[in-house]
């Protein structure tokens, strides 16, 4: 495999995926909400690149004492490789770095795999969000504890 390097997003990193945002990136915000996550001072969003390619990203959006997980993405044909699991291991980074109490985030109820990820981090199962996706799918709620 090439090697994986992740580094703080930009908006010109937008601009590289924006004609194949909704293709290689479903299911995630439209690009002008994260193009505003981007431009907010209390949100962080770092992206993975494999030999110049954008191959996902991620965001954490910190509160006064807890960050939230808004994103983890991996383009489809660079899934199952372990690449979420380094953005998700660089997000934790990020928490304890500033110095919150724990990582939550929602998980649609059918999304196996990545409810996999966040159990092998230890993440805790603390509830369910009614129709939280699309206003017909429900989430877990997951929170790591630091």
């Amino acid at each position: 495999m090439e090697p994986l390097n992740i580094k703080d997003m930009y908006l010109s990193d937008f601009k590289k995926i924006e004609n194949i945002y909704d293709t290689e990136f479903p299911n995630t915000w439209k690009i002008s909400i994260l193009e505003s996550e981007l431009n907010n001072s209390s949100s962080k969003y770092i992206v993975a690149y494999m030999s110049e390619k954008i191959v996902g990203f991620a965001g954490v959006l910190f509160s006064v004492d807890t960050a939230d997980i808004t994103n983890i993405v991996v383009r489809k044909s660079y899934r199952h490789m372990g690449i979420g699991s380094k953005l998700l291991e660089e997000l934790i980074n990020l928490t304890k770095e500033n110095n919150k109490a724990c990582l939550t985030l929602e998980v649609n109820i059918n999304n196996v795999y990545a409810q996999q990820l966040y159990n092998k981090y230890n993440f805790k199962n603390l509830g369910i969000r009614k129709k939280y996706y699309n206003g017909t799918d429900d989430a877990y709620i997951m929170t790591l504890y630091l």
